[in-house]
C-alpha cells in the first residue's frame, strides 16, 4: 500500500488488468502486396493461386493471379464480387478463410464481367454461403441457363439469381453500400467506400470494357474513384502496383483505366 502511494505521489500510475490488444490488419498491402507480385509475377493464369491482399480497410483481393475477386467485410455480413471460373471457387473460399473470415458470412455475391471466367465459380460459392446473387439482366440469363450467348461451347453451373440490377442500382447491407456502374455488354463495375482509422477511400472494382465501347468508358470515367482494382489484374498492372507494397491511391485511376480500355481494337493485318 505504501509503495502504491509513493508511486502515485511521483505521478506514476500502474494500469489495472491487461492492456487492450489492438488487432493488426490482416494481409496488409505493405507485406502481402509484394508477396502477391512475387508469387504471380507476370502470370495471367486464371487458375494459379494468389495470396489474399488487404487493399484498404475492409476491402480484400481474394482471387487468382489471372482473375480478381473482391471480398468486402461488413458489420452485418460480407459481400463477394466475382467467383472466377468454376474451378476457382475453392481457391477464393480458401483465401477468405486464410484472412480469418468464414465464407458463411457472405450475404451477397455480385459480379463484374458477364462471362464464364467471372461467373463460373458463383454456383459453388452460393452453396457454401447461402448468399443472394445479384446480377445484370444479361449475366442473370447466363447464370440461370448455364449458357453464354456468343460462347456456345462455354457452360457454367446454373445459379439461382435473387435480384437483377441496372446502372446506378444499389446493394445495401448494414454499413455497406455498393453502387453498380453498368457496361454495354452486361458487365458491372462497382463503387463503395472503405474506411480505416479515419481514412476513407472511394473504391472501384472495374469490369472489362470492350475495345471501342466509349459509352461504358464514359460512365466509369465519370465515377468517383480513388482506388481501382480491375476484374482482370493485368488490365490495371496489378502486379506492378502491388510490388511496391504501398496503398493504391490514385484519384485519376478510373479515368486512366477507361481511357486505355476504350481504345478501338487494332486492325488486323491484311492477309
Amino acid at each position: 500500500m505504501f509503495a502504491e502511494l509513493l508511486l502515485a505521489l511521483q505521478g506514476i500510475t500502474i494500469p489495472l488488468g491487461h492492456p487492450k490488444v489492438i488487432e493488426q490488419p490482416r494481409a496488409p498491402i505493405e507485406i502481402s502486396g509484394p508477396l502477391w507480385a512475387s508469387e504471380c509475377g507476370g502470370s495471367t493464369d486464371r487458375n494459379k493461386p494468389a495470396p489474399p491482399v488487404r487493399i484498404h480497410a475492409n476491402t480484400y483481393l481474394v482471387g487468382t493471379c489471372g482473375l480478381s475477386a473482391i471480398y468486402i467485410v461488413g458489420e452485418d455480413g460480407d459481400v463477394l464480387i466475382d467467383g472466377g471460373e468454376e474451378g476457382n471457387a475453392d481457391l477464393i473460399a480458401d483465401n477468405i478463410r486464410q484472412l480469418g473470415y468464414s465464407p458463411g458470412r457472405i450475404r451477397f455475391i455480385l459480379h463484374s464481367d458477364a462471362d464464364s471466367a467471372h461467373l463460373g465459380g458463383i454456383a459453388k460459392l452460393q452453396r457454401i454461403s447461402g448468399a443472394t446473387v445479384v446480377a445484370s439482366a444479361a449475366a442473370a440469363k447466363m447464370l440461370r441457363s448455364g449458357l453464354s450467348e456468343g460462347e456456345a461451347s462455354e457452360t457454367i453451373p446454373t445459379v439461382e439469381v435473387g435480384r437483377t440490377i441496372a446502372d446506378g442500382g444499389e446493394v445495401r447491407l448494414g454499413n455497406l453500400l455498393l453502387t453498380a456502374i453498368a457496361s454495354s455488354d452486361g458487365g458491372l463495375s462497382w463503387r463503395w467506400e472503405s474506411c480505416a482509422v479515419g481514412v476513407c477511400r472511394t473504391m472501384v472494382y472495374a469490369a472489362t470494357i470492350a475495345p471501342g465501347d466509349s459509352a461504358s468508358a464514359a460512365r466509369l470515367s465519370a465515377s468517383r474513384c480513388e482506388i481501382l482494382v480491375s476484374s482482370v489484374p493485368a488490365a490495371s498492372a496489378m502486379s506492378k502496383r502491388l510490388v511496391l507494397g504501398q496503398p493504391l491511391f490514385d484519384a485519376d485511376a478510373c479515368k486512366t483505366y477507361a481511357a486505355g480500355a476504350s481504345q478501338p481494337a487494332p486492325a488486323e493485318p491484311p492477309k
